[in-house]
This record gives structure tokens, C-alpha cells and sequence, in this order.
């Protein structure tokens, strides 16, 4: 039986722990990039984002679309990106997203893969451009290697994220 969490059921009304594992499954995934990984190109996809957009389209009613605003923050801690620019970007996709489930009323894997990979793409491009505007340099094709690989990671996210909303939620 599925573990659906009905539009009446505020998120305030949840366990901590279930309040608690999307919003810091999101943070971890932010902190993926202090991992040693020397690369010539941008390749490690933005897995703290990824987490956020897998949680969103899993469950859409957990989030409120402020939430985006300071996990935005959080990442630009720790991403390297100049500061505001997650806080920004992931904004604009939360209010993107809205605008899509106002627009499809229901979706299957396919749709939301392809919703995810176009905001995964806004996203990675509109913080190159964030980035060229504050001194940055660089061809736009430099970020297409990790805008690619977030895209074919995606799924794996919608996984992981799927298996941690198993365990949060009760029963």
C-alpha cells in the first residue's frame, strides 16, 4: 500500500523525523561538494539540488514554495558559486515547478524526468550565467558535461529519495 500523504495532513502534524529526513537529505546533498574530487570540467552534478527537485515532485505538498529560499542558502555555503546564487536559481524552479503542477494535473515518471531535466538545465545555466556575471569566464559548453550527468543521475536521486520517504513515514 502506498504511503501517501493525503492534502489535508499538514507537514506541521508529522513526526520530526518525517519533517526532518527531506530537509536534511536536501543539506547533504549540498554537502557533496566538499568531497575530494579533482575534475578539469564541472562534472559532479548538484546533488544537494537534485535532492530538493526529487523531493519536490515526489511530494509536492511537503513543500512550501519559500522552502527553496534558505536550503538556496545553505548551499551556497559550501558550492563555490558566488553567494545568492542557488538562492536564486532554486527559487525560480521552485516557482517553475508550481506553475507545472498547476499546468499538468497529473504526471507519470517520463514527464517528471523531463521536467527535471529541464530545470536541472535552467538551474546549471542560469548559475554559469550568475557566475560570468560576477567575473566568472568560460564558455557555456563547459557546464553541458554536468548538466548531462545531473540529468542521467536524476533518477537515482527520485530513488534514494522514494527509500528515505519509506522509512520517514510511519506505518
Amino acid at each position: 500500500m502506498a504511503r501517501i500523504i493525503s492534502m489535508e495532513t499538514s507537514p506541521l502534524t508529522l513526526s520530526v523525523r518525517a519533517r526532518a529526513v527531506p530537509i536534511l537529505s536536501t543539506m547533504a546533498g549540498s554537502l557533496i561538494s566538499l568531497l575530494p574530487v579533482i575534475v578539469q570540467t564541472p562534472l559532479v552534478p548538484p546533488a544537494g539540488f537534485l535532492m530538493l527537485i526529487a523531493w519536490r515532485l515526489l511530494r509536492p505538498e511537503f513543500w512550501r514554495i519559500w522552502a527553496a529560499l534558505p536550503l538556496g542558502a545553505w548551499d551556497d555555503l559550501f558550492s563555490g558559486q558566488p553567494p545568492g546564487s542557488a538562492m536564486l536559481t532554486w527559487t525560480l524552479a521552485f516557482l517553475l515547478l508550481d506553475m507545472v503542477d498547476k499546468w499538468l494535473l497529473w504526471r507519470d515518471y517520463w514527464q517528471d524526468w523531463f521536467v527535471a531535466a529541464a530545470v536541472i538545465t535552467l538551474v546549471i545555466a542560469g548559475g554559469f550565467v550568475i557566475a560570468l556575471a560576477t567575473g566568472g569566464g568560460g564558455l557555456v559548453l563547459v557546464v553541458v558535461p554536468q548538466i548531462v550527468v545531473s540529468i542521467l543521475v536524476f533518477p537515482l536521486a527520485v530513488r534514494l529519495c522514494a527509500l528515505l520517504d519509506r522509512w520517514r513515514l510511519p506505518g
